[in-house]
């Protein structure tokens, strides 16, 4: 089972899978994707089998597959040795392997003699050394070969390594060194997210995967003062195999000793229900003033945070004369909104003078105004400095008979809109012109195209937050004019149909969240 192989993976362990054998699950991942996809998948597949089986004179349904589990588990560790140099000489191509290989292999073994069998043919194939470890007998190949692995089987477990070191710190984990199964909250965790027929079970080691990124960032950081800051304990995830696509179901936890604490307040945003159909990204949550605070948490231990607070909250002051704690937070922290939505052809055109490129789409925020006054103010100020510093034209307006502002660049193409909606949820626009396709209300909603509805997950519900990403009309088009992805990731992006998130906090340390990736069927 899952959890006994996890006994047997170090505690520093990076990340772990546990994948299944079933060859049911295998083919229907096959169906997934496009022509090139399904093609790129059996190169990777038939590659790993050249590399770790053919070989050595294996067959994977002959040598392997009898005697083989449910579940196989792989591992990265943390604190990983070298990894060895394929021989420039090596006979078999093999394809360039999407995930680098793992440290260990733990196989489940379902008829033990079958698999001490693969053990004596190996060893009179390749001449193995053999050597005792605490007792344990361990056979492995001569440091001259240019593949070189340790082998073991330890209770109902043959465990394949990469390294001879990583061969011992398994056995002192299997003679009683701590697991990942010792991990706090780690079996806790995982149950909570338990699917029936899973495909795969994946968990992340978050203060070793901090301490890592540091390592390799570049940066004068401390590897091992960032891992200690870093507040949660791990993530996981459950991977299951639908018609339409893959489903994730995750979950997040806190370390015990953290003094970091989520604010359990789920509240599920209704101004979805604004968008209209043809929204190609939604973002949306119940509480920002909360999503806020964990982002300043999370700063404070994370030095690698993409954009850190400081630089948000600063800039917004120099490029709009407003501080984001005192004028804006007050009235924006509760029900927020993002959005992007495709302009139509027709209010596409752009002065030839201009130094923006067409603009496919425009952005639009809404919030659940907490004060209108403030509001209000917030807006005065905001048109004044548009105005004033930016040159922007800023002008009442009506549509459909309802009020609006306007503000439009000197500079042609950038135009932006803001007003209110309906229970004092204000809109703010900018890019292309949208607001005729949401204001004063859409044609049709976002929330009741079958793309939305079968992407984005609704449980947990309720829930603190969502997310939509509609791929086939941003990543794999040019509503955007985005620059091109490199052609691996070009490929692969094209088997996305659409990318949905639900997330919730559970308790005081515990975040779940589940995600659905919509694929194209190869045909």
């Amino acid at each position: 089972s899952v959890a006994m192989s996890a006994q047997l993976v170090p505690e520093d362990a990076l990340v772990t899978a546990s994948i299944s054998t079933d060859i049911k699950q295998w083919q229907k991942l096959h169906n997934y994707g496009t022509p090139e996809t399904k093609a790129a998948l059996t190169k990777q597949l038939t590659g790993l089998q050249d590399r770790f089986l053919k070989a050595y004179g294996y067959n994977y349904e002959e040598d392997i597959q009898p005697w083989l589990g449910e579940t196989v588990m792989i591992a990265y560790l943390a604190s990983g040795t070298p990894t060895v140099e394929e021989d420039p000489e090596q006979e078999i191509p093999i394809a360039e392997p999407l995930f680098p290989q793992p440290d260990l292999i733990v196989l489940p073994i379902e008829n033990l003699v079958q698999a001490q069998q693969l053990l004596i043919k190996a060893n009179s194939k390749r001449q193995l050394l053999e050597r005792t470890y605490k007792g344990i007998q361990i056979q492995e190949t001569k440091k001259s070969n240019s593949q070189q692995f340790s082998a073991a089987v330890l209770g109902r477990f043959l465990v394949v390594t990469k390294h001879s070191q990583t061969m011992e710190q398994v056995v002192d984990t299997y003679t009683g060194e701590p697991s990942i199964a010792a991990t706090p909250g780690y079996p806790k965790a995982v149950n909570k997210i338990k699917a029936s027929q899973p495909f795969a079970q994946l968990y992340l080691n978050m203060p070793a995967f901090w301490a890592t990124a540091a390592a390799n960032s570049g940066r004068s950081l401390d590897p091992e003062n960032l891992a200690a800051a870093e507040p949660r304990q791990g993530m996981a995830t459950t991977v299951t195999l639908e018609s339409e696509g893959i489903r994730f179901r995750s979950i997040s936890w806190l370390k015990p000793d953290s003094t970091t604490f989520h604010q359990v307040d789920n509240r599920n945003s209704s101004l979805v229900k604004h968008l209209p159909a043809d929204t190609i990204l939604m973002f949306s949550g119940g509480n920002l003033e909360q999503l806020w605070r964990s982002y300043l948490q999370g700063s404070e231990s994370n030095l690698l945070t993409p954009i850190p607070p400081k630089t948000f909250t600063e800039g917004l002051q120099v490029t709009l004369d407003l501080d984001w704690e005192k004028d804006l937070l007050p009235w924006i922290g509760g029900e927020f909104l993002v959005g992007i939505v495709p302009a139509t052809d027709d209010v596409l055109a752009v002065p030839d003078n201009s130094e923006f490129s067409q603009l496919g789409a425009g952005v639009v925020l809404m919030v659940l105004s907490r004060n209108r006054s403030r509001a209000e103010k917030s807006f005065q100020q905001l048109d004044e400095v548009m105005a004033t510093r930016y040159q922007f034209q800023v002008e009442a307006a009506e549509l459909e008979g309802k009020p609006i502002v306007r503000w439009k660049s000197p500079l042609g193409g950038i135009s932006a809109t803001h007003g209110w909606l309906e229970r004092d949820v204000a809109f703010l626009t900018f890019g292309a012109p949208i607001t005729s396709s949401f204001f004063p209300q859409p044609e049709a909603l976002l929330t009741q195209t079958p793309v939305f509805q079968t992407v984005v997950p609704n449980q947990p519900n309720p829930n603190n937050g969502q997310f939509f990403l509609n791929f086939e009309r941003t990543i794999n088009s040019n509503h955007l004019n985005l620059p091109p992805l490199p052609q691996k990731q070009q490929a692969l992006a094209q088997a996305i149909n659409a990318i949905g998130v639900t997330s919730a906090v559970s308790d005081q340390r515990t975040t779940r969240f589940d995600i659905f990736v919509q694929l194209k069927t190869a045909e």
